[in-house]
C-alpha cells in the first residue's frame, strides 16, 4: 500500500467504471470557485485520490483505493501559550532541518508570516545556503522591499523580479502542460521568472498553507452548518464564477438550478468532516477540498524546475495544529510569537499587511502615531496613478490580459479556436468578454481567466 499526503502535492487519479464523458456539472462547479471539488475532474470516469488515503497499484497498473489513514480532528489539549509555542518551535525548526539538511535552498520571501517564519528558522539553524527572492509587477507597490531587508537580516543572498507583462502568452501551453489545466493561469505569477529563479539553489522551501493552518476562520465556534455554508461560499466563489457557472448549466441543459447543486456537493463534503467546532471544521474542509486541488495545482510550477519542500503540509504540522485550542491560532499568533522570539531583529521588519508597524506593534495600526506614514503613502500612489498617468497593478491579471498586444493574444485563444467554440458556445464567450472589456475588468477577470483555462483544456484534450 501507497500513502497519498495527508495535503498532497501532486494529483492521483484513478478510474471508475462508466463511460469516458465529460461531467459537466463538475465543470460548472470549476468554473465557478476555480478548483474541482473534492474527487471530481474534467471526466465522469476519472477521479482524484482523496488525501490521507492508501492505494495500490494492481496488476493493470491500475490505481486501487484504499482507506484513510488520518482524519481531520480537534481535540484542544489543556496547554499554556507559552507551552504552544515551544511545542512549535520544536517541531517546525525539525521539520525544516529534515527538508533543507544538505540542499541549496530557494526561499521565496514577502512581507508576511510565512516566509518569514520560514527564514527565521533557516537563520535559527544556521542553514549555511539560502538564495532568497521576492517578485513585483511594473508600476506596482515595492513588495521586494520587506524581502530584502529579511534577506539582509538574516544574511542570505538576494534577488528582486519583475514579472513581465504579457509573458503568460509565451509560456501558456508549458503552464497547461504543468497544470493540466486543472487551475487557471493567472495565478500562479512565478511562471514569469521560473527559469531564474530556479537556477538559484536545489530546491524550492514554500510555506504555502501556513496562513490557513495557523489563523482561524473568523466564524463562532458555534456556528450552525447553514452558517458554515454561506461563510465557505463567501470565501471560494469568485467574483463572476456565479454568473459563467450560471451561463454554462444553461446553455449546456443541465437539470436543476447550479446554485442548488453547489450547495449540496459544498454540504455533502463538510459532513464528511467529524468536527463540532465551526472555526476548525472550516480548517479542516480547506485542508481536504482546497489546499490539494488549488494551492497545490500549481505547486507544478516550481517543481518544473527543481523539487519542492513545504513544512506546513507535513503530516506532523496538520497532526499538531489538530490538538492547539482555536484561541491560540486566532489572529496568526503562533507565528508571530515564533518569530519574535526565534528573531526580533527579523519582528522589527515592517508587517506588509499592517505597514509601517510590525510584530511588535501591529495591534496599534490604527494609532493616530502611523497616520503621517499612511497617509503620505496613499498620497504617493495617489500621485502615480492620477498625476503621472501610471495604472497601479496590483494584480497579474492586469499584467496579462489588459492593453493592445494582450487583447491580441486573449481574442486569439478565446474566438479563434474551433475546439473551444464547440465547447463553449461563442455567445456566453463573447458575453463576459464584452463585460471584461466594457468597464468590468476588476469583476470578471474570473470568468474571462476560466474562459482561458477551458479554451486550452479543449485544445489539448477534445
Amino acid at each position: 500500500m501507497i500513502n497519498n499526503p495527508v495535503i498532497p502535492v501532486e494529483p492521483v487519479y484513478y478510474k471508475v467504471p462508466g463511460t469516458h464523458e465529460l461531467d459537466l456539472e463538475a465543470i460548472t462547479a470549476f468554473a465557478a470557485i476555480g478548483f474541482f471539488l473534492g474527487r471530481d475532474t474534467y471526466w465522469k470516469d476519472i477521479k482524484v485520490l482523496p488525501p490521507a488515503t492508501s492505494y495500490s497499484i494492481n496488476s493493470d497498473q491500475q490505481v486501487v483505493p484504499g482507506e484513510a489513514y488520518f482524519k481531520w480532528f480537534y481535540a484542544p489539549r489543556d496547554i499554556s501559550f507559552n507551552e504552544t509555542i515551544e511545542e512549535f518551535t520544536f517541531l517546525f525548526e525539525k521539520i525544516t532541518n529534515e527538508q533543507t539538511s544538505g540542499k541549496r535552498i530557494i526561499l521565496p520571501l514577502s512581507g508576511g508570516l510565512d516566509s518569514r517564519s520560514q527564514a527565521a528558522a533557516l537563520a535559527s539553524l544556521r542553514h549555511p545556503n539560502v538564495a532568497s527572492y521576492s517578485y513585483k509587477f511594473s508600476n506596482s507597490f515595492d513588495e521586494t522591499g520587506y524581502g530584502r531587508k529579511i534577506a539582509n537580516q538574516c544574511g542570505f543572498s538576494f534577488k528582486d523580479l519583475k514579472i513581465p507583462i504579457g509573458y503568460l502568452w509565451s509560456r501558456i501551453e508549458e503552464l497547461a502542460e504543468i497544470n493540466d489545466c486543472f487551475s487557471e493561469f493567472t495565478h500562479p505569477r512565478q511562471m514569469g521568472v521560473i527559469d531564474e529563479i530556479g537556477e538559484l539553489g536545489d530546491l524550492f522551501f514554500l510555506g504555502h498553507w501556513g496562513d490557513v493552518l495557523f489563523d482561524d476562520m473568523k466564524l463562532r465556534d458555534s456556528a450552525t452548518e447553514t452558517e458554515q455554508l454561506i461563510h465557505l461560499k463567501k470565501k471560494i466563489v469568485k467574483k463572476g464564477g456565479r454568473e459563467l457557472a450560471d451561463s454554462l448549466w444553461r446553455v449546456w441543459g443541465l437539470d436543476g438550478d447550479f446554485e442548488e447543486y453547489l450547495d449540496a456537493r459544498l454540504l455533502d463534503l463538510l459532513r464528511t468532516i467529524d468536527i463540532k467546532n465551526a472555526n476548525a471544521k472550516i480548517r479542516a474542509f480547506k485542508s481536504l477540498f482546497w489546499a490539494p486541488r488549488w494551492t497545490s495545482v500549481n505547486l507544478g510550477v516550481f517543481s518544473s524546475r527543481r523539487p519542492v519542500a513545504l513544512p506546513y503540509y507535513d503530516k506532523r504540522m496538520c497532526d499538531f495544529i489538530c490538538r492547539v485550542p482555536e484561541k491560540y491560532l486566532a489572529g496568526r499568533q503562533i507565528q508571530i510569537e515564533y518569530i519574535k522570539r526565534a528573531s526580533p531583529e527579523l519582528a522589527a521588519i515592517p508587517w506588509q499587511t499592517y505597514d509601517p508597524a510590525n510584530l511588535f506593534t501591529y495591534q496599534e495600526f490604527h494609532h493616530i502615531k502611523y497616520l503621517p506614514k499612511r497617509i503620505i503613502r496613499k498620497g504617493k500612489r495617489i500621485l502615480n496613478e492620477k498625476l503621472r498617468g501610471k495604472h497601479l497593478v496590483q494584480r497579474n491579471w492586469e499584467n496579462q490580459f489588459l492593453g493592445k498586444e494582450n487583447k491580441k493574444s486573449l481574442d486569439r485563444w478565446l474566438l479563434k479556436n474551433k475546439t473551444y467554440s464547440d465547447f463553449i458556445p461563442v455567445s456566453v464567450t463573447n458575453d463576459f468578454l464584452d463585460r471584461f472589456k466594457n468597464g468590468e475588468s476588476l469583476y470578471f477577470s474570473h470568468p474571462v481567466s476560466m474562459l482561458l483555462t477551458l479554451s486550452l483544456f479543449s485544445k489539448r484534450h477534445l
